[in-house]
């Protein structure tokens, strides 16, 4: 079997399930670009896309829910200046595009000739990071079943304290296919998966939750064995930790922050005041500062969506541009923000490939992808060790962040308390609160242990969600405010 580049060969998908079957072709998305194009706009372009998702939960041994779903449709976008118009549509026809190109070109006023110019059709540059597998097919809905039953007896198993075990399982095989007005055309097959295991402990009438998970681009094997122990053993370990927590003091004080899941933070605080469109409006507390010391010397921040299999990752964007691993900030300077093309149009740079929108039915904006802090040359346990009195905090639940000012609100879902060097005992309740970029200038101990999330993270902006990763080494910052219960 001759196998074609890969690049060709998502193409040929995405035109299999979304152009095909529907008595279409390229001429036909050509026709309705040149409707747009009849009114002068500055960007226009056709987003098609093909879903199919499944879900299983499972508690106390019983399936709670079985879903399966098929969603396709298509998105059509005119862009003149900083005004938009979209309208979509789950009919995929020749009529359907013709009259959405019709209806969105009205954004703009009529071209003074009405002849319009059809460029060359271009295959856009893409990359190669994961399979085009259908996570759905690669197991039958009896192994996917009792992989979740393996979940909850092991879990069971850990400790007599387990008391209830919730399990669940999402497969997606996502197909998109955009064409824009200058000619380019790009595809991408999108598989992802995700495996979560809740856990909830009791003991002497106390109640505590852990959680873990985790998944990214690829297939349902991924779900091995010693995969499946080291989530189970994640969400046992944060459930009976917490049984023995207590208060968490509150104040000003150092706090040392783990790997991983903990940058999720930085995800929030910084990197949403480092998208394209927060900074063009002035509206960022970054706005303005390319160039400008923002953090302490060693922190370097990048937002790539070029990791192989990662939950965030790319082949190319919602509008066609290949994913990028870009530089924000380096070495505690600003160098960047995250664009889409419109804001990278109007702010006279290029597109860093963060055009992302929910599905067909959005429209694009510029959205992270993974975000992440590059590692330090500090041994984590020197760092924990440098505490005199303050906040080992290794895993967060929710947050919020002011754009504007960058001051944000984290929980933290697992942290202990630290006295000269060595941690005494876990804490509840304690909140982080501070400033994104006052936070960046306190970090003093940067570890050398960067790591990536697990493959959990869905970041949400303005009612879109789309999935994202995150990640950070050990990190201690000094002077945050902790707000307790003690």
């Amino acid at each position: 079997m001759i196998s074609r580049e890969p690049t060709i060969e998502r193409l040929a998908t995405a035109k299999s399930l979304l152009l095909t079957p529907f008595g279409l072709d390229e001429s036909h998305l050509v026709r309705a670009l040149n409707e747009i194009k009849a009114h002068k706009v500055d960007e226009a372009d056709l987003y098609f896309q093909y879903t199919r998702s499944e879900g299983w939960s499972l508690e106390e041994g019983i399936v709670k829910t079985g879903s399966f779903s098929i969603d396709q449709g298509v998105g059509v976008r005119a862009v003149s200046g900083e005004k938009t118009a979209f309208a979509y549509s789950d009919d995929i026809s020749e009529a359907s595009l013709l009259d959405a190109a019709r209806t969105v070109r009205t954004i703009s006023s009529a071209a003074k000739s009405a002849r319009v110019k059809t460029p060359k059709p271009r295959l856009a540059g893409a990359r190669a990071l994961y399979s085009g597998v259908d996570p759905i097919a690669s197991l039958d809905s009896a192994t996917k079943v009792e992989l979740l039953g393996k979940v909850e007896r092991l879990a069971r198993a850990k400790d007599p304290r387990v008391a209830q075990v919730m399990a669940g399982l999402a497969s997606e095989y996502d197909v998109v296919l955009v064409a824009r007005a200058d000619g380019t055309i790009a595809a991408d097959v999108r598989p992802l998966v995700r495996l979560s295991v809740t856990v909830i402990a009791e003991q002497k009438g106390r109640r505590e939750v852990g959680s873990g998970g985790g998944g990214g681009r690829f297939g349902l094997a991924y779900f091995s064995d010693a995969q499946i122990e080291e989530y189970v053993n994640q969400a046992v370990h944060a459930a009976l930790t917490n049984l023995d927590a207590r208060p968490a003091p509150a104040g000003e004080m150092t706090v040392v922050l783990g790997s991983g899941w903990p940058g999720i933070l930085l995800h929030e605080a910084i990197g949403h005041g480092l998208e394209g469109d927060f900074n063009r409006k002035g509206s960022s507390a970054f706005s303005g500062r390319i160039g400008q010391r923002v953090a302490a010397k060693g922190v370097t921040v990048l937002d790539d969506g070029t990791i192989a299999d990662r939950r965030g990752s790319l082949n190319v964007d919602d509008e066609g541009n290949a994913s990028q691993r870009n530089v924000l900030i380096e070495d505690g300077i600003l160098k960047g923000y995250i664009q889409d093309s419109m804001n990278a149009r109007l702010m006279g740079v290029a597109p860093t490939g963060n055009g992302r929108r929910e599905s067909y039915a959005h429209i694009p904006m510029p959205r992270m992808t993974n975000t992440y802090m590059l590692g330090g040359n500090k041994d984590p346990q020197e760092i924990v060790a440098s505490i005199k009195k303050g906040l080992y905090a290794t895993n967060f639940g929710g947050g919020q962040v002011d754009i504007t000012s960058g001051k944000f609100v984290f929980s933290a879902s697992e942290a202990y308390w630290v006295e000269n060097g060595k941690i005494l005992y876990p804490v509840k309740g304690a909140t982080i609160v501070g400033s994104g970029p006052e936070c960046l200038k306190r970090v003093s101990m940067i570890g050398n242990d960067m790591k990536l999330d697990s493959g959990v993270g869905t970041c949400g902006k303005e009612g879109q969600s789309v999935p994202v990763g995150v990640g950070q080494p050990t990190l201690r910052i000094d002077g945050l405010t902790v707000g307790g219960t003690a």
